[in-house]
């Protein structure tokens, strides 16, 4: 997936629509940047869908390389969502964020 669909995604204020793992996700997108392991990602509120530990909603890292066939939503985003940090620590660089 490339970053500029996630950066589309937060400029435009609407969901994400994706497969991570092998299961549908429909994220919202906080922030853009390469994590702290140096993987380029996005830190998201998970807004519904599967997940390997089995929590539907949530705070999650998702890496560029493991996302397939992301596409933008017309439903609108809600972030800033609670708990969000600008500055996210989990990332070594930011290139845009909430």
């Amino acid at each position: 997936m490339p970053a500029n669909t996630a950066r589309d995604a937060l400029a435009k204020g609407v969901c994400l629509e994706l497969m991570y793992n092998g299961f549908n996700r429909v994220v919202e997108v906080h922030c853009v940047g390469i994590t702290t392991k140096g993987n380029p990602g996005m830190r998201v509120w998970q807004v519904r869908g599967g997940s390997q530990g089995n929590e539907p909603v949530g705070w999650k890292t998702l890496l560029f390389e493991e996302a397939v066939g992301a596409s933008l939503t017309t439903e609108l985003s809600e972030a800033p969502r609670p708990g969000f940090k600008r500055g996210d620590r989990g990332m070594q660089s930011i290139i845009c964020e909430v």
